[in-house]
């Protein structure tokens, strides 16, 4: 027997999943940085991904290269999150000393929602760890409040969807090495990375 709770329930249901749906068209823009071309993916809710797509060679880089847009849909069809995003990282890379006092665009990626530890450690590392700081995985960990998930830690390091905006760069090994980046594929990457914000933050 069907009730009309049952009926409800099945229609909020239906309405919460359509809503799901459409509530996510996404828009991709392309930035040229001192490490490649970025790609930057979201929808009118937040920023889906940041995607570094490594095409310049380690010895082309120059941490005098200003970002600039170089592929966008039409502005009028640019959601402010992404808008937000693109500025973001401009100022990152160009003048980072006002990088802070930015604001950052709101995330709309699954792995930054609910309660799960990656989650939870991925916004302490956004929220706590400052331009120009590193932290190690063991002491992510205790901040996360699970002192011994050093390596759960890592794990999450290599699902952030968002790098850059949430600093994987800055979590080192504890002896101080760097660590491994983008499955270590992109370990000049973070030297690079850790380098530009030591030289500009002493600026």
């Amino acid at each position: 027997m069907v009730t009309g709770s049952d009926t409800l329930q099945r229609d909020q249901g239906s309405k919460m999943k359509k809503q799901r749906e459409s509530q996510c068209t996404q828009k991709t823009i392309s930035l040229l940085s001192p490490l490649g071309t970025i790609q930057v993916s979201g929808c009118e809710n937040g920023v889906h991904t940041i995607q570094i797509l490594m095409d310049v060679a380690p010895a082309e880089r120059s941490s005098e290269a200003p970002l600039s847009r170089v592929v966008n849909d039409s502005p009028a069809e640019t959601s402010p999150e992404l808008q937000r995003c693109v500025e973001w990282l401009q100022a990152y890379f160009s003048e980072p000393q006002t990088a802070g006092s930015l604001p950052l665009p709101a995330f709309h990626h699954p792995a930054l929602q609910g309660d799960a530890f990656s989650s939870r450690v991925l916004q302490i590392l956004q929220r706590d760890v400052k331009f120009g700081e590193t932290v190690s995985y063991k002491r992510l960990a205790e901040m996360a409040g699970n002192p011994k998930a050093a390596r759960a830690v890592g794990g999450a390091m290599r699902m952030n969807p968002v790098p850059l905006l949430i600093p994987c760069h800055r979590v080192i090994s504890s002896s101080g090495q760097s660590g491994p980046y983008m499955s270590g594929k992109g370990d000049h990457l973070k030297q690079w990375l850790l380098t530009h914000e030591r030289q500009r933050g002493k600026g």
